[in-house]
């Protein structure tokens, strides 16, 4: 890596010649501007307001303008001669845990490497330090012309350097919450912690800019003369009234990316919107399929009366039978000694 920067890092009385590289790049892709006619490069000139006349860079300074349109030229010897202690160095002003620092202040992001054989073992000092303290330490230095301040943390086998916006330059977040309060409910944060286990972590080594690559593709199909494909942006089918519905859906059209069984989780209400949608469709059709087998057990038991009917007639029959069995024993009468005929007690 190339180093952007020479100096040394001040930990109390302990100096450590570091060099600082960046840590990140950036892959976006860049664009030239050119004449459309004749496909002419479009550059910017700086041109004097007075005379209209483009300047050199060698003829052109700093300035400060103040409040009434007074112009006060600023050099580069100017800003060279002010006593600025961290013009070369460093300096670590203290110590803090990672969380007393906000993200928002978090800028650009440096590896600090040890500059030369004796500086690696105080280098390593500093780096244990932090490594056992869990803290980060907050130091001011000076970068492309104007003081910034730092917090270094130990990453991996280095210490990385962030540069932090000063605590005045983070605006307050005035307007910027919901001007009327909003109640969420229980059921809806049980929802939407298990939308959050279903999605699970962040793989962030698989994230990758789609629109990048996008970009890419078009360009080599242009290079090449070939037709540029075109892909039409899906369309939200409707606007989300409910907000349970959602989340229902959401979690089930996660279960289903994840391949798990989504399950029955409630009844959804139409909310046209991507995911859900899916999850919807799958849900009617289960139903729409137990309603055509409830129809098939209800017919296949109706096709099974008549046989019901038969029973019945058998009941009825073996019943006049046994009241034509009564019928015939009744006229039996037993005979007397006397001749006379005396009826029998049923």
């Amino acid at each position: 890596m190339r180093s952007i920067w020479n100096g040394s890092v001040s930990f109390g009385l302990v100096s450590i010649p570091v060099k600082l590289m960046n840590a990140t790049e950036n892959h976006a892709i860049s664009f030239r501007q050119i004449h459309v006619e004749d496909g002419g490069r479009i550059r910017y000139r700086k041109v004097c307001e007075l005379d209209e006349e483009e300047v050199p860079a060698s003829e052109t300074v700093k300035a400060y303008e103040d409040a009434d349109g007074t112009v006060i030229p600023v050099t580069d010897e100017d800003l060279a001669s002010l006593p600025l202690p961290t013009a070369k160095t460093i300096e670590i002003e203290g110590f803090v845990p990672s969380s007393a620092i906000d993200p928002l202040q978090l800028d650009s992001a440096y590896y600090l490497s040890a500059n030369g054989v004796p500086a690696a073992k105080p280098y390593a000092l500093l780096r244990e330090a932090l490594r056992r303290s869990g803290k980060v330490a907050v130091a001011k230095y000076a970068l492309r012309g104007r003081e910034r301040l730092g917090m270094l943390r130990v990453s991996g086998d280095v210490i990385a350097m962030h540069g932090l916006l000063w605590p005045d330059e983070i605006r307050a977040p005035e307007g910027v919450a919901p001007e009327t309060g909003v109640k969420v409910r229980d059921a809806e944060l049980d929802l939407a912690d298990a939308l959050m286990n279903t999605l699970g972590d962040a793989d962030m080594d698989t994230l990758h800019d789609d629109y990048r690559e996008a970009v890419e593709d078009l360009v080599a199909a242009k290079a090449a003369g070939e037709p540029v494909a075109e892909e039409e942006a899906e369309e939200p089918e409707g606007k989300v009234i409910d907000l349970m519905a959602a989340l229902e859906s959401s979690v089930r059209a996660a279960k289903e990316s994840h391949g798990e069984d989504g399950g029955e989780v409630a009844d959804v209400h139409h909310i046209g919107s991507g995911r859900g949608g899916g999850a919807k469709k799958t849900a009617a059709k289960k139903t729409t399929a137990k309603k055509t087998a409830a129809r098939k057990t209800t017919a296949r038991k109706s096709s099974e009366k008549p046989p019901a009917k038969k029973s019945a007639a058998k009941k009825q029959a073996a019943r006049k039978t046994t009241a034509k069995k009564g019928t015939e024993k009744k006229p039996a009468a037993k005979k007397t000694a006397g001749g006379t005929r005396k009826r029998t007690s049923a």
